[in-house]
Parts: C-alpha cells; sequence; structure tokens
C-alpha cells in the first residue's frame, strides 16, 4: 500500500501564500475605501457651502450687423454680486464681441436684457459662464 501523505501541522511554518495575499489586499481595499469616502466628503462639503451664480442664455436675436441682443436668466445668492460672459462669433467662427455683464441686483431669480457691440456680423451669441466677484 502506498503511505498517504500526511498535511503538514497549522501554523508550523508560517502563513501561507494565500493568507498573505489576502492581508495585501485587504489593506490596499481599505485604503482606496478611506480615500473614496474622503473625496466624496469633500465633494459634499464643497457642493453644500459654495456661494455661485448660475445662468442659461434664453435667446438671443441680431438686430443690426453690429449688435446683437440676448436674454439670460440668472440665479444666485441675494447678497451675492456676479459676473457673467457673454460672447458673439462670426461667419467664420471668429469672436466678434464679448461683454462681462455684472449682476448686483438682490433678487435671487431674474432675467437680463443684454445688449452686444459686434465688430462684424454675428452668426450665433453664446453664454460662457457666470461666477461670484464678492458679497455685498
Amino acid at each position: 500500500m502506498a503511505a498517504q501523505r500526511e498535511a503538514l501541522p497549522e501554523g508550523r511554518y508560517g502563513r501561507s501564500a494565500d493568507e498573505r495575499a489576502n492581508r495585501k489586499l485587504k489593506i490596499v481595499g481599505g485604503t482606496l475605501f478611506a480615500a473614496l469616502l474622503a473625496f466624496v466628503a469633500w465633494a459634499g462639503v464643497h457642493y453644500v457651502t459654495k456661494s455661485d451664480v448660475s445662468g442659461q442664455l434664453i435667446r438671443s436675436k441680431k438686430i443690426s450687423s453690429t449688435s446683437v441682443q440676448a436674454v439670460i436668466e440668472v440665479r444666485k445668492e441675494k447678497n451675492d454680486n456676479g459676473v457673467c460672459t457673454l460672447r458673439s462669433l462670426g461667419e467664420d467662427g471668429a469672436e466678434v464681441a464679448r461683454k462681462d455683464v455684472s449682476l448686483d441686483r438682490r433678487e435671487t431669480h431674474f432675467t437680463e436684457l443684454v445688449t452686444l457691440r459686434t465688430t462684424a456680423p454675428a452668426r450665433i451669441t453664446e453664454l460662457e459662464g457666470c461666477r461670484t466677484t464678492d458679497r455685498g
């Protein structure tokens, strides 16, 4: 008869390679989870505490070959001052007008009519963005 090989005594020769790999995986996984949790917490705090001005271009209309009118809708905090930047592009895609519009009204939601003077006929007008300038 063939002799059966006995298993090595438990714990006599240190950890097996599988146990070491599992431990390393747990450490890496825990570290990544902690980093993800920290990022989510930071993003949440940033989202809640930020004071921002947001705007949306409602419509624009070419008035003449040298001017465009645009209507923007603005949302902001009552005491915040902000600036929205509008620009118009010509037929060739070059910028023909740019204007920063100051938003110092004490309302939280309003529309603003803006006239841009262009250097050439405008094909399209767009709102580049809005930002808070200071607290009033």
